[in-house]
């Protein structure tokens, strides 16, 4: 049964290792992840609803032409109609009208229009008189007008001009939380990274170990058979097999495991076979704390983000000012309307008794300044004006303690990546000495100087050591990403990394 097991689990083992799929480099994970991850489409689809929210308001300026139909309009009611010396009787009126009209408008810059509109509609009316039996009377009447109006607010902002301006704002802020995904993207998906690089760390330790163990036990079967140990050296030997057995067989499940949450992460669908490359390289660099502190106040994506957000308080500021102002507005127009002056049936009879109509009536006109102004509003225009204020100062607030929060986030990734540094460095030496000490114990127990607990110990020693060095070089990397993404500076080439600007 035992030896079923091993068969089987050795199987497993060269199944994983042959078996592979799409091999991943660490440039290349993140490249994926800034085009197929989950994240970064809806940052996207929040950036261009935003995009076309600034398009909206820009083509508030642009000149307009609309058209309406009634095809019909129709309506039955009961009307009252008052008497002089008694009380009102109630006519029954109808009315099916088919009406059109088409207007033009051109947007001014200062926020006014001037539109020019012309309305044709025929309306078939009919009355049911209740003094007078229900006797039914019926016209049709046909309606014809040309207008051109001007309206232009005075006294106050310009809405529009201000409502383009909190669009261009929300979109410069949406552009900015775009880039700040796409940076937190590149250090979830470093981290991403490195855990599936340590799990395969794992799985290639467990197997050294494995292979360490069937080794031992080889060499203590051949040392029974001479008499030179005895039995039970033999049975733990079989039994730190089992083991290493048992915890390769838990590492490569904990692998997989890794491997969905990584395609999940950066946008890959989870049939997909993947490995990444493990022959991983890094360089050690000194970190200037000044210059790390100064790149951040300059390019923390945050810190403009805190200032658009300024920007907007103001804006609703002036907004809630504006409720205790003087405003004003000024409204002109003049048309010529014609109504049908015979008593036909035929649409266009009557359509070309309105035009003859639409000539020879005066036209309409008037002009219209209105100023208003709320004298007592029991402070609800100073309610909203402290409102403001108060989110105005918040913001501010927000801003100046956000960088001395950035100052202290700076500091201290200043302060690991060297603790990480130091810590790396005393890892690999230890793994260094643990890997020449486990040789000298192998030849030792090949000579019978020692037993197999004690080449065991120095195996568990060896993993132990090597497992330690794994997560101080993950640890180390790590901490450089986030060295990046604090400070937005490339201190290993010197540059902006954003845009690779050199200092």
């Amino acid at each position: 049964m035992h030896k079923c097991l091993i068969i089987f689990i050795v199987f497993l083992t060269g199944l994983f290792f042959t078996v592979t799929g799409r091999i991943l480099s660490y440039e290349e994970s993140i490249d994926i992840a800034l085009n197929k991850s989950y994240t970064i489409k809806s940052f996207q689809e929040s950036k261009l609803a935003m995009q076309y929210n600034i398009q909206y308001y820009r083509a508030e300026f642009k000149p307009r032409i609309d058209a309406n139909i009634s095809a019909p309009a129709w309506n039955e009611m009961v009307s009252p109609i008052p008497q002089a010396n008694g009380l009102p009787v109630y006519n029954s009126v109808g009315s099916v009208m088919f009406a059109g009209d088409l207007s033009f408008t051109y947007m001014l810059p200062t926020g006014g229009n001037f539109a020019l509109s012309s309305s044709l509609y025929r309306d078939n009316l009919s009355t049911m008189l209740a003094m007078q039996n229900y006797q039914t009377l019926k016209t049709s009447k046909a309606y014809s007008s040309l207008t051109l109006s001007f309206n232009q607010p005075i006294l106050t902002a310009n809405k529009l001009r201000e409502g383009l301006r909190e669009a261009e704002y929300y979109y410069e802020r949406e552009s900015s939380r775009f880039t700040r995904g796409q940076m937190d993207i590149v250090y979830q998906v470093t981290e991403g990274f490195f855990l599936l690089y340590k799990a395969t760390r794992i799985v290639e330790i467990a197997g050294e170990k494995q292979t360490n163990a069937r080794e031992a036990l080889r060499i203590a079967k051949i040392k029974e058979q001479t008499g030179r140990i005895p039995e039970v050296d033999v049975l733990r030997t079989q039994v730190d097999l089992a083991k290493s057995d048992a915890e390769l067989s838990e590492s490569i499940n904990r692998l997989e495991r890794e491997k969905d949450q990584f395609k999940l992460l950066i946008g890959l669908d989870l049939d997909e076979l993947i490995e990444i490359e493990t022959a991983l390289q890094y360089d050690t660099f000194k970190v200037d704390l000044g210059k790390a502190i100064r790149s951040a106040l300059k390019n923390r994506l945050e810190l403009e983000e805190s200032e658009l957000n300024i920007k907007l308080a103001q804006i609703e500021l002036k907004r809630a000012r504006r409720f205790s102002e003087i405003k004003g507005n000024i409204s002109a127009y003049y048309d010529f309307t014609g109504v049908s002056t015979i008593n036909s049936q035929a649409t266009r009879e009557l359509f070309y008794s309105s035009f003859d109509n639409f000539i020879d009536r005066q036209p309409n006109r008037g002009v219209t300044l209105t100023l208003s102004y709320p004298i007592f509003d029991w402070g609800r225009g100073s309610s909203l004006e402290q409102k403001a204020m108060a989110e105005l100062r918040d913001n501010e607030l927000y801003l100046e303690n956000k960088k001395q929060q950035i100052i202290r986030e700076v500091r201290d990734v200043v302060r690991s990546v060297e603790e990480a540094k130091n810590r790396l460095k005393i890892y690999r030496q230890n793994q260094q000495v643990a890997e020449l000490t486990y040789n000298i114990s192998k030849k030792r127990f090949e000579n019978g100087d020692i037993n197999s607990q004690e080449l065991a110990l120095e195996q568990e020693r060896l993993a132990t050591s090597q497992l330690a060095y794994l997560d101080a070089f993950i640890t180390y990397q790590l901490q450089v990403a986030d060295l990046k993404r604090k400070t937005l500076w490339n201190f290993e080439k010197d540059t902006n990394y954003l845009d690779g600007e050199k200092s």
